[in-house]
């Protein structure tokens, strides 16, 4: 059996890449809050911030895993807040680097050692994983813990058969983006204007890279930039 196991899968590119994955006949398993609406895929409710939960959610994927040829691995949930360096407590912040660093770690650390040879790692990045703007202090900080994650984790399993990489995306037309932009047509528009193609992402096109950088371990240790050429600040 072939599988896959993605956090936040319940909408945007988690649902997308699930539904591709669904597609080529693996098992999808959903790591979030919430359920994913894609038919056919196994939801394992989970609160990326809660240790408990955590641990609850890797027993249960564990067997999974033992009865798999291979395994994708996707980090993508993720938490954005609008703040700045100067306007962040430190509660805040924790609360951000709790889902988007902490439980990254906490999940590797307890489903890697089980994953087969074949499989691969993956991490949704951002833009923002190598650049900055304002008014996203700790998404742009956790997002270049992210990048540091993935290439330290390329250099501890060296000769373990599994590859791993950073998908960077530019302005994807998502519950997170419209969430923190809203949705003011001539804001979405000047949003959409930032890249060479003059539009939002659709959450398919970086599922089709993801599942993609699983299939191919060449690779591996990369940062795959997927945002239609973004224009420089």
């Amino acid at each position: 059996m072939l599988t896959a196991i993605i956090t936040g899968a319940s909408v945007g590119i988690g649902q997308a890449t699930a539904q591709r994955f669904l597609g080529m006949g693996y098992r999808v398993y959903n790591l979030s809050r919430r359920p994913c609406p894609e038919p056919g895929v196994e939801n394992i409710i989970c609160d990326l911030a809660s240790d408990a939960s955590i641990n609850s959610a890797c027993r249960r994927l564990l067997p999974v895993i033992a009865d798999s040829a291979k395994v994708c691995l996707l980090h993508n949930a993720s938490q954005m807040r609008k703040d700045t360096a100067d306007h962040c407590n430190s509660d805040s912040l924790r609360a951000v680097l709790e889902t988007n660093v902490v439980a990254v770690n906490s999940i590797n650390q307890q489903l890697l050692p089980a994953l087969p040879k074949g499989s691969s790692l993956l991490y949704v990045g951002s833009t923002l994983s190598e650049k900055a703007v304002a008014g996203s202090f700790s998404y742009v900080l956790s997002k270049h813990a992210q990048l540091g994650m993935m290439r330290a984790t390329c250099q501890d399993l060296m000769g373990k058969g599994i590859h791993t990489a950073l998908i960077c995306p530019g302005f994807t037309d998502t519950e997170m983006l419209r969430t923190h932009i809203g949705n003011n047509p001539e804001v979405v528009a000047a949003i959409g204007s930032m890249n060479a193609y003059g539009r939002l992402i659709e959450p398919g096109e970086i599922a089709g890279l993801i599942v993609w950088a699983h299939g191919n371990p060449v690779i591996n240790g990369a940062v795959l930039h997927a945002n239609l050429g973004q224009k420089e600040a």
